[in-house]
C-alpha cells in the first residue's frame, strides 16, 4: 500500500468566531485543500530543508458553528484516513459568550504506547484524553495549550537514536542529541503521528510555546551557559534548526490571521508568485539565526482574548537578558510588552509561562540564593560554585531572575488590586516544566486572587527517588533553610507570601480549566491501564480544585 501523501496533520491551530487555521506537512510539493459544507479553501505548500508544509486559512465561518471537514491533496482525499477507528474530524468555531474550557500541560516524551513504553515513561495522559474524547465529544476543550517540551532535542529515545545513527556517526558531536533540521522534522513526526493523538489534534485548536528541551536543557540559564554552548562545534546548527523548526511546527499556528499577515516570513510566503513551490529555507535559517543573536527583533509571546478571559503566553527562553548587570528572564522589550497586556476589565487573566512563576517557597528561596552567589555575593570562588550548581540542578526559573520576578509580581499585584482597571477575579499563572503538579495561592486580604497552577509532565515522570528529593527541596527543610540562605546574601524578600494549597502530584497529567459560574474549575487527569490493555488506557481524575469567584470562600477540592 502506497504511503499517504499527508505526512503530519491535519492540525487545527488558531480558531476564533469566523476563522480557523489547518496545518499540514506533506511528502511532496502539492496544493492542499480543506472542504466543509460545500465550501473549500486551499493553499500551496512551501518548502524548508526539503520538507513541505501548508497552513490553510478557513475564513467566512459562522460563529458557534460545528462541522466535519476533509483534506485533499491535489484533488485526492487524504483525511479522514480510510478505515479510521476514530470519529470524523470536526472544527468548532468560538461561540461569543461561551465560558472558556481549556486543557494544558507540558513535558511529553515520544516513546511507544506499549507495555515497555508505559513502564518506563508512564501512560501518555494526552493519549488517554484523546481516547476519552473520541468516546465523549462533550469533554473536548476550546483550546489545548502545550507549555513546552513537546519534543526533547537533548534526551532522545531509542527510535530517534536509530534515525540519527542512519545519518551520521554518533561518536562525533553532538552524539545522540539533535544536530539539524532534518532530525527535528523526524522528532516532530514521532511526537505527533500516534493515531489517537493525531485525531485529537485534528479536532481541538492548539496553542504552543517552547521550553528548554525544545532546544537543550537549561537553555539560556546564564551567560556562562551560553558561552559554553557557543564554544562547541554544533551549537550554531542546533539553535538555528531548533528555532526554525519551532516557527514551522509550533509558532506559525499560534498566530491569528491578522498576526500572520504581519509576520515577515508569512508575508514572504504570501507574496510568492513565481513558478513552483517557494523554498523558505535560507530566509527561515537567517531569521532563526537573527532571533537568537538579537532576541528583541522578534516576539514569540502572544495574547488571546476569549470574551472576558485574557490569555497571555510568555516567551521565557529566547527573550532573556543574560548580562549579569541587567540579568532578566524577560528583557526590557519583552517586559514592556507584558506590562501592556496586563490590563483589568477581564473576569480572569491567565498568564501562561513554561516555567512556574510561583515555585514552592523552599525552592524559590534556594534559586534566589544561588543567583546571588553566582553573581558574586560571596566572592569569585563561591560564584563559580553557584554557577555549577545552577546548571547541575536546573536552578533557572523565575526565582533565579529576581529582577524579573519582582517586576512581574508588582504588575500582577497592581492588576489584582484594581490599579490597572477593574480587578479580575483571578490572575492565574499556568505552567509546567518541574515534573510535578500543584496549585499555589498568594496570601491576600482583598482584590483578585493570584494563583499558580502547574501541570507537568504529560508523559515524562520523575523517577521515584527524585520525587522524594523534589518534595524535600520544595516543601521540607528547604523552606526555612532557603529563606535563611537568601537573607544571608541580602536577597530582597518576595513582595507577598504564597503557599501550596493542593498537591504535589507526580502522575503524568493533563489539566483542564473551566471558567464556571462559581469560579475557575481545574482538574488534573491521568491514564490508567486496566486488564493489561496498554493501548486503551482509561482517563482517571487525580485532583479537582475550584478557585472560587468570591474572596471569602477558600479554595476547595
Amino acid at each position: 500500500m502506497a504511503a499517504s501523501p499527508l505526512l503530519l496533520g491535519p492540525m487545527v491551530r488558531y480558531v476564533d468566531e469566523t476563522s480557523a487555521g489547518i496545518w499540514v506537512e506533506t511528502r511532496a510539493e502539492c496544493r492542499v485543500s480543506v472542504h466543509a459544507e460545500g465550501v473549500s479553501w486551499d493553499a500551496p505548500t512551501f518548502a524548508v530543508h526539503d520538507h513541505h508544509y501548508a497552513l490553510v486559512e478557513l475564513d467566512g465561518l459562522d460563529p458557534g458553528a460545528e462541522f466535519a471537514y476533509r483534506v485533499e491533496i491535489d484533488g485526492a482525499t487524504v483525511w479522514p484516513e480510510p478505515g479510521s477507528e476514530y470519529p470524523e474530524s470536526r472544527i468548532t468555531t468560538r461561540t461569543p459568550g461561551r465560558p472558556l474550557r481549556m486543557a494544558f500541560g507540558s513535558c511529553r516524551t515520544s516513546v511507544p504506547h506499549d507495555r515497555s513504553g508505559n513502564r518506563t515513561h508512564g501512560v501518555d495522559s494526552l493519549r488517554a484524553f484523546a481516547l476519552a474524547a473520541a468516546g465523549d465529544p462533550g469533554i473536548r476543550p476550546d483550546l489545548l495549550l502545550f507549555l513546552g517540551d513537546q519534543v526533547y532535542a537533548d534526551s532522545t529515545t531509542e527510535e530517534m537514536r536509530k534515525f540519527i545513527r542512519g545519518r551520521r556517526d554518533i561518536r562525533e558531536e553532538p552524539g545522540t542529541e539533535l544536530k539539524d533540521y532534518e532530525e527535528y522534522a523526524h522528532l516532530y513526526q514521532l511526537a505527533w503521528s500516534d493515531p489517537a493523538n493525531r485525531w485529537l489534534l485534528s479536532c481541538v485548536p492548539t496553542a504552543m510555546v517552547f521550553d528548554d528541551h525544545d532546544i537543550r536543557d537549561d537553555w539560556n540559564a546564564s551567560l556562562d551557559w551560553r558561552k559554553k554552548m557557543e564554544q562547541t562545534s554544533w551549537w550554531k546548527g542546533r539553535i538555528v534548526a531548533g528555532l526554525a523548526s519551532y516557527w514551522v511546527y509550533q509558532h506559525l499556528g499560534n498566530l491569528s490571521p491578522r498576526e500572520r499577515a504581519e509576520d515577515e516570513l508569512w508575508r514572504t510566503i504570501g507574496e510568492h508568485d513565481g513558478d513552483g513551490e517557494l523554498d523558505l529555507t535560507d530566509a527561515l535559517d537567517a531569521f532563526a539565526d537573527r532571533c537568537d543573536a538579537h532576541p528583541e527583533s522578534y516576539r514569540w509571546s502572544y495574547r488571546r482574548d476569549y470574551d472576558d478571559v485574557r490569555l497571555i503566553v510568555v516567551d521565557s527562553r529566547v527573550s532573556r537578558e543574560l548580562e549579569p548587570s541587567a540579568r532578566g528572564l524577560l528583557d526590557e522589550e519583552e517586559l514592556a510588552w507584558f506590562d501592556e497586556q496586563m490590563q483589568g476589565g477581564f473576569r480572569h487573566v491567565l498568564v501562561a509561562s513554561s516555567l512556574p512563576f510561583l515555585l514552592p517557597r523552599g525552592l524559590h528561596h534556594v534559586e534566589a540564593w544561588d543567583e546571588a552567589i553566582a553573581l558574586g555575593a560571596w566572592g569569585r570562588g563561591a560564584a563559580w560554585v553557584g554557577e555549577k550548581l545552577r546548571q547541575a540542578v536546573d536552578l533557572e526559573h523565575w526565582a533565579a531572575f529576581q529582577n524579573s520576578f519582582h517586576a512581574v509580581a508588582r504588575i500582577a499585584t497592581e492588576l489584582a488590586d484594581g490599579e490597572r482597571g477593574p480587578s479580575p477575579l483571578s490572575v492565574t499563572f499556568l505552567s509546567g516544566d518541574v515534573h510535578f503538579s500543584y496549585l499555589a495561592e498568594v496570601e491576600r486580604d482583598g482584590g483578585g486572587r493570584i494563583v499558580q497552577a502547574v501541570c507537568s509532565p504529560i508523559r515524562n515522570p520523575l523517577p521515584r527517588f527524585l520525587r522524594w528529593f523534589a518534595v524535600v527541596m520544595s516543601y521540607g527543610v528547604a523552606t526555612p533553610m532557603g529563606a535563611a540562605a537568601a537573607h544571608s546574601v541580602k536577597v530582597p524578600d518576595p513582595p507577598f507570601r504564597w503557599k501550596t494549597v493542593k498537591g504535589p502530584w507526580f502522575d503524568n497529567n493533563l489539566a483542564m480549566l473551566h471558567d464556571a459560574d462559581d469560579g475557575l474549575r481545574m482538574t488534573w487527569s491521568t491514564g490508567v491501564v486496566e486488564d493489561g490493555d496498554e493501548l486503551h488506557p482509561r482517563l482517571e481524575q487525580v485532583a479537582s480544585v475550584i478557585v472560587p469567584s468570591t474572596r471569602d470562600i477558600p479554595l476547595s477540592a
